[in-house]
């Protein structure tokens, strides 16, 4: 089961990564035509582009990290430059949109819990133990922690630096967000039926038993004739001494070439859609059958099938009042999000939608460029 779990404002950041010593390069020429590039103590100049919000750099080397080339590579190659902008042009927004609001927030909680030495102490021991944390979730590997990192565009300096500004916008984002308000029964029902198919249900199940000729492995015992027609035959024989009443377990245990055939040939319960090659026609077998009941001889490709059904669970979902305090965490995350999404915008549209919008076509053209490299 997948957990519910509070959105922060770090999450699409620290995906894609946000190295402060790994800034991009610009030419002379791009630095000309970016009024919003920061300009002091810039690197050698590479050909990137940047925008500054609130006198911070949002660098395009931040937006086109390597998992962002990875994802958008098979749209590119496979594109013209028009539909690629057309389909990556949202993620894109979203991605900038978050980084904006991520640096605007931070801001914004530092001047609302001021500055001192108590402070700084907090952000220091919070900080250390997620380093910590990290470390732990690479099973205490060093090395494996800081490659990690190092895909994300970023050294232990910065991570430590980036977290401590998580930690401090999620204390600033908790004061805002709204209580948690009683929850109706309709809301209850709503949210739940909407999660059941992803989170609640429970697969449909068949349990049956199988004779299984593989006819590769059968014993000729007359050199006339071949192999499949005498596993033909055998399944036919077989199928006959089965609506006389012979114990279905007995003869798979004498007959059946499968792995099950020292048990009966049973099946413990197995998921329809699960039943790999050749297996998985029985699948439709099973629907058209009803537990008792024998159907074959099923032939496919080198192995004839006969079945009997023991059992049939069809598809299910957990009730409600088992899950009850999953689906209300999912209702509190959801008003949660909603009213962080509401105020990350209004923080977002602080800053000029004509740069915006020219940082993300550098970011797009940028990206199917590499893309089809």
């Amino acid at each position: 089961m997948r957990k519910c779990a509070f959105l922060t404002v770090s999450v699409l950041l620290l995906i894609y990564g946000c190295g402060d010593d790994d800034k991009p390069k610009f030419t002379d020429e791009e630095m000309a035509r970016i009024p919003l590039a920061k300009r002091d103590g810039l690197p050698e100049a590479s050909g990137g582009f940047a925008m500054v919000v609130g006198g911070e750099t949002i660098a395009s080397d931040e937006i086109m990290t390597e998992p962002l080339l990875d994802h958008f590579r098979p749209i590119a190659q496979k594109s013209s430059f028009e539909q690629f902008k057309k389909q990556a042009r949202p993620d894109i927004e979203r991605l900038l949109e978050t980084r904006i609001s991520n640096i605007l927030l931070y801001q914004q909680a530092k001047r609302e819990a001021g500055a001192g030495v108590d402070l700084e102490d907090a952000l220091e021991k919070a900080t250390e133990a997620e380093v910590r944390r990290f470390i732990v979730s690479f099973k205490g590997d060093y090395a494996k922690a800081e490659q990690a990192l190092k895909q994300m565009g970023m050294d232990w300096r910065s991570f430590r630096e980036y977290q401590k500004k998580i930690i401090l916008s999620q204390d600033y984002v908790r004061q805002l967000l709204p209580e948690r308000g009683p929850i109706t029964y309709s809301e209850l029902v709503n949210c739940y039926d909407e999660m059941k198919g992803e989170f609640f249900s429970i697969p449909a199940t068949v349990t049956f038993r199988l004779i299984d000729i593989q006819i590769s492995n059968l014993e000729v015992t007359d050199p006339n004739r071949s192999q499949l027609e005498q596993a033909r035959e055998l399944a036919g024989e077989l199928v006959k001494q089965l609506q006389k009443g012979e114990d279905f377990g007995e003869l798979a245990k004498q007959y059946s070439h499968g792995h099950t055939a020292s048990s009966g040939g049973l099946w413990q319960p197995v998921q329809p859609q699960s039943l790999a090659k050749p297996y998985d026609v029985l699948a439709a077998e099973a629907e058209k059958i009803q537990p008792g009941q024998i159907t074959g001889p099923i032939e496919t490709g080198e192995h004839i099938f006969v079945m009997k059904l023991e059992e049939k669970t069809p598809k299910s979902f957990k009730p409600l009042e088992d899950v009850q305090e999953e689906v209300e965490a999912k209702i509190a995350f959801d008003r949660r999000k909603k009213a962080f999404d509401e105020f990350s915008s209004k923080l977002v549209q602080q800053t000029e939608l004509s740069e915006r919008n020219r940082f993300i076509d550098f970011c797009l053209e940028k990206i199917f460029q590499r893309c089809n490299q």
